[in-house]
């Protein structure tokens, strides 16, 4: 654990404690209806139209209506069975996501309304000498506390720049989020129940069912990590996400947290860690969230076609960026300054590079040069798998149309590309995006 993962002992308590009277309250309540109402977001985050295919998605936001959720404000509803809420493009001004504003995403239909903490209990089972079950009370006053931030991105984000486009959520940019996530450490858990020798992956299953993809057996949503892989160090079982219980619809009680990696494996509502002494043969690690064993996981329709493609669980999370401001919804005045801003992350450690480009052109095809980039200012690194803010103040000199991009690097040296991706699960997308913007004249 490193100096990002420390919480004060006040707010973990501060936390059990709102974690307690919730128990005491018979429950999670009040979360009782899940139906939407229709609700409105600014700027060019609404009024879009229905649909953008089968051409790429010209818009930051997948498109949809835009409804709001039980703990949830006015949110992008790309499909609601099972339910999948997207973030707007407004709230990644800043490094942490706010909670009620987080987005959903549940795999099944059949996903739980409230949780008794009276009742409810974290298993640890299978290849394990003793097996175990824990109430949120032992999670939060038998061990000791950890935290991280960290980004949590759902595989399929971005889904609908890929072209041709592929069946899925038809999400825009909007399905990830930043948090502070404290909770127990997983290692701690399996470590009080004694894995035995022959064990080799650890199973996480959650709160969610119902019918999965027809004649694969896939009605509960079991996701698996290999007991020899590292991440499994890091990862923690989170009863907290910025410093407040997680809402119903992000994994209460308890979800697992696995920074650096995509959010398939970050079960919600966490209820059986299942240690197994053979492969996990499952539907959703045997066939689905799988991605081409290729550089950037790209391939093409027709090698897929042909059955000339291996595949490999997908797992850490490429280097990304995004421009957050300015958005286009407005035009901007000449030889005013104006700050870009922006956010960018990536799972194989902390983005120590930022660099944008900006071009006065009126097509977004051709990458800039290696010349045109300029460093952009890096905001507070709050670790190694956080959101990492970026600004970059620039003058307009003359009106125009002009389109900025941005490039992040991270630690481990690896460069956010201008080459697309294209996998049949619409995964792993993290081209360079430009955002197009006019200049008027001050006068």
């Amino acid at each position: 654990m490193n100096e990002h993962r420390e919480l004060s002992r006040r707010k973990v308590l501060r936390t059990a404690s709102l974690a307690a009277g919730i128990a005491a309250a018979g429950g999670f309540g009040a979360v009782a209806n899940l139906l939407a109402q229709q609700s409105h977001v600014p700027g060019d985050e609404r009024s879009l139209p229905p649909f953008t295919g089968p051409s790429q998605n010209p818009y930051w936001n997948s498109v949809g209506p835009v409804v709001e959720y039980p703990q949830k404000p006015p949110l992008v509803l790309p499909t609601d069975r099972p339910v999948q809420l997207e973030t707007p493009r407004h709230y990644f001004e800043t490094a942490f996501t706010p909670n009620d504003a987080f987005y959903v995403r549940w795999h099944l239909d059949e996903i739980p309304n409230s949780v008794d903490l009276a009742s409810w209990r974290l298993s640890v089972e299978g290849s394990v000498e003793h097996p175990l079950k824990f109430s949120m009370s032992d999670l939060t006053a038998k061990f000791k506390p950890v935290s991280v931030a960290a980004v949590n991105q759902c595989s399929g984000n971005s889904r609908s720049k890929l072209q041709p486009r592929v069946p899925g959520g038809q999400w825009g940019h909007g399905a990830m989020g930043n948090a502070k996530w404290t909770g127990v450490a997983l290692r701690e858990l399996l470590d009080a129940a004694k894995i035995k020798p022959d064990a080799l992956a650890v199973q996480f299953q959650g709160l969610e069912k119902g019918k999965g993809p027809e004649g694969h057996g896939s009605h509960e949503y079991l996701k698996s990590l290999d007991l020899k892989d590292s991440v499994l160090d890091d990862c923690i079982v989170a009863y907290a996400m910025n410093d407040e219980p997680l809402p119903m619809l992000n994994g209460f009680p308890v979800r697992l947290v696995v920074p650096g990696y995509f959010a398939t494996y970050w079960m919600k509502g966490l209820s059986w860690i299942r240690v197994l002494d053979k492969p996990d043969e499952n539907f959703w690690m045997k066939t689905g969230y799988r991605v081409p064993d290729t550089p950037r996981g790209t391939t093409s329709p027709e090698d897929v076609k042909a059955g000339n493609v291996k595949t490999v669980p997908i797992s850490r999370m490429p280097v990304r960026s995004f421009i957050i401001s300015p958005d286009g919804a407005t035009k901007l005045v000449a030889q005013l300054p104006v700050t870009i801003r922006g956010i960018a992350f990536s799972g194989y450690g902390s983005v120590n590079k930022m660099e944008v480009s900006i071009n006065e052109s009126f097509s977004a095809v051709s990458a800039p040069t290696a010349k045109s980039w300029i460093h952009a200012q890096l905001g507070e690194d709050h670790g190694p798998y956080s959101f990492r803010t970026w600004s970059h103040t620039w003058t307009p000199m003359k009106p125009g149309r002009y389109f900025i991009a941005a490039r992040a690097t991270d630690a481990k040296g690896n460069i956010q590309p201008d080459e697309p991706v294209w996998n049949p699960g619409g995964y792993l997308w993290n081209r360079i995006e430009f955002q197009e913007i006019v200049v008027g004249r001050a006068s």
